[in-house]
């Protein structure tokens, strides 16, 4: 089998590191790609993840039979429809249902026909009229760019000043672009955050252990919003014995609905999840794989990943087809300083291939180059090292304990990911600390 990932982040390198373990995989090439996935015996090419014409045209030239979409820009802008219309089978859903994270007030309507559970939100194209919402309605307010803004258009407002702020960015300076033609402004929920995803065959939806994504760039959960600094699974918040109970309120509900809209899901559909004092309530949806959930949970599954995928595709999800390893796996992300702000690019990277060496710990290339035999940073999250550990304490050691081989000029990241997860565990007495 010959496959296609569109993508250059850390979540495309895990997804072609566990893609090559299939015995049924010849060949697996990377549009662009970056070091990482070079480095791991994929073909980069240099096509861009939103160039929907020339990715058809290079699958059609290569001969692939599975493409698998990294990033959402390309399922937005339509390119599992356009691969089927040019008979390749394409893990994603079709531009239709990617609506769910390019619209977030088209996510608001699903979640509201399909009865699920989420905040209560208005949704505004003119920002005088969003101004004068908030200042009626008051602090504290969740303010959303409805379009796509790289995981960053998002301000939880603790303040009326900060939301009007944050409306004004959106709206009138045009922080997100396009994206804040309209805004979503919604009640700010409170709890502990857990990302919960499902494999989805258009009817059938078979859920993944869950996670927690750490979004804020500085420990304790403070600074802006990045695309994620780390992540673990399983999540404590989120115990397994409650997955197809969330299954049935977040995920089957909505499968139900897009296929009455005759468009039936299939890939990843990801919820963000806030474990409030009420239950659990949708954040929003993703349609891809997070980055960087995705490097642990793919750090854990067993099963051959490109099987599971055909079989969404070809709608034959068995949940048998999904096990995963009982150890918890934990990735920290390392990032250029100034990172979600401007930062520099072109630092040396040493030490990886110490640090891939260590038991159990694998390094996933995010935002990196070849350049003359060399490894250097060239984006925003440059590396996701990630580990496995019997309890997730454990994890947490060895994942920092191979960071301590790298070395990186102008780099930071986070000194506390997982930590909420064990205090948990040591609050509840939880086994598996």
């Amino acid at each position: 089998m010959r496959i296609l990932v569109i993508g250059s982040g850390g979540r495309e390198h895990a997804l072609v590191w566990k893609l090559r373990q299939s015995p049924s995989v010849t060949e697996v090439l990377v549009a662009p790609g970056n070091g990482g996935t070079a480095a791991e015996g994929a073909r980069n090419v240099p096509v861009a993840a939103n160039d929907c014409a020339a990715l058809v045209e290079l699958a059609r030239k290569e001969h692939i039979d599975l493409v698998v979409p990294g990033p959402e820009l390309p399922l937005t802008l339509g390119i599992t429809d356009r691969m089927r219309e040019a008979g390749i089978a394409c893990f994603g859903p079709d531009a239709y249902c990617a609506r769910l994270e390019g619209s977030k007030a088209f996510a608001k309507d699903i979640m509201r026909r399909a009865g699920v559970p989420t905040a209560a939100c208005e949704v505004f194209t003119d920002a005088d009229k969003a101004l004068a919402h908030v200042r009626a309605k008051g602090a504290p307010l969740v303010i959303k760019a409805d379009g796509l803004a790289a995981g960053k258009g998002v301000v939880v407002a603790h303040s009326t000043e900060e939301a009007v702020e944050a409306v004004e960015e959106i709206m009138r300076r045009r922080a997100f672009g396009a994206a804040g033609d309209q805004v979503v402004i919604e009640d700010c929920l409170v709890g502990e955050e857990a990302s919960f995803l499902c494999f989805c065959d258009g009817t059938t939806a078979i859920p993944l252990p869950s996670a927690q994504d750490h979004k804020a760039v500085f420990d304790g959960d403070k600074g802006p919003n990045t695309g994620g600094m780390g992540a673990y699974s399983p999540a404590p918040v989120l115990p397994d014995s409650e997955a197809e109970r969330l299954a049935d309120l977040v995920a089957r509900p909505i499968l139900r609905e897009l296929a009455r809209d005759g468009h039936p899901f299939v890939g990843i559909l990801y919820a963000g999840l806030m474990m409030t004092a009420d239950g659990p309530r949708v954040l929003e949806y993703n349609v891809r794989f997070g980055d960087p959930e995705c490097q642990p949970l793919l750090m854990r599954l067993e099963g051959d990943l490109p099987a599971v995928m055909l079989a969404c595709v070809n709608g034959r999800l068995d949940p048998a087809m999904l096990t995963y390893s009982p150890r918890t796996a934990l990735g920290v992300v390392v990032a250029a300083k100034g990172y979600p702000g401007s930062y520099p690019k072109g630092m040396p990277i040493e030490g990886l291939a110490e640090a891939d060496a260590l038991p159990g710990v694998k390094v996933f290339h995010s935002g990196t180059a070849f350049n003359d035999g060399r490894i250097l940073a060239a984006g925003g999250r440059v590396l996701c090292v990630t580990a496995l550990g019997d309890t997730l304490a454990a994890a947490k050691t060895a994942a920092y304990a191979a960071l301590e081989k790298i070395h990186m000029p102008d780099s930071q990241y986070r000194k506390d990911i997982g930590q909420k997860g064990i205090n948990r565990l040591t609050e509840t007495g939880g086994a598996r600390s």
